[in-house]
C-alpha cells in the first residue's frame, strides 16, 4: 500500500471531486450539520482555485491504492511567501503518511517558486490538520489574517534554517 503524489490542475475530475469534499467535510464541522450539495457548490464559487496553477500556485493530488485520497494547494502571495491552502486527508486513510506528503510535494513546488516562507490558517475544530502542520515542521504563529474563520496562523521556513 502506498501513496502516489501528482502535480494537477484543480479543475481535473480527481481534484474537483477531492475539493469538494474538503469543502463538505469542514463546512459540516462548522455547522455541526451535513453540508448541503447547494451549500457546497456556493462554497466553491469564486473560492480563488484560479490561482492554484502556475505561476500563481500549485496543486496536488495523492492517491492511496489509485485512488484520490488527499490534496493541497499553494498560492504565491509575493516572490518569497507563499499560502497553504486545501490541505484534505480523507478520513479512511489519516494516518497512513499522505498527510506530510502532500505537504513535501507543496512545499517543493514552492522552493521551485524562490518561495522562503509558507503560511495558512486554520479552525479550532480542525483538530486533524492542526496536529499535521506541528508535526511536519509548522508552528503556531501570529495572526496574519483577519479571516473569518481564521482561529489558528501557522508559518514555515522553507530555507532550511
Amino acid at each position: 500500500m502506498t501513496w502516489i503524489i501528482t502535480a494537477e490542475r484543480p479543475d481535473t475530475p480527481d481534484a474537483t471531486k477531492l475539493r469538494r469534499d474538503y469543502y463538505d467535510e469542514v463546512a459540516s464541522r462548522y455547522w455541526d450539520r451535513p453540508a448541503t450539495e447547494r451549500e457546497i457548490d456556493e462554497g466553491l464559487t469564486d473560492d480563488g482555485t484560479e490561482l492554484l496553477v502556475a505561476p500563481t500556485g500549485a496543486f496536488v493530488v495523492g492517491r492511496w491504492e489509485g485512488k484520490p485520497s488527499a490534496c493541497a494547494g499553494l498560492i504565491v502571495v509575493d516572490p518569497e511567501l507563499a499560502e497553504l491552502t486545501r490541505v484534505f486527508v480523507r478520513p479512511q486513510v489519516r494516518g497512513t503518511g499522505g498527510g506530510g506528503l502532500v505537504l513535501k510535494a507543496i512545499e517543493d513546488a514552492a522552493r521551485a517558486y524562490g518561495i522562503r516562507r509558507i503560511q495558512l490558517d486554520t479552525r479550532n475544530d480542525l483538530v486533524e490538520a492542526r496536529g499535521l502542520y506541528l508535526k511536519h515542521g509548522y508552528r503556531e504563529a501570529p495572526a496574519h489574517n483577519a479571516r473569518q474563520y481564521a482561529e489558528h496562523w501557522y508559518t514555515k521556513d522553507l530555507t532550511g534554517h
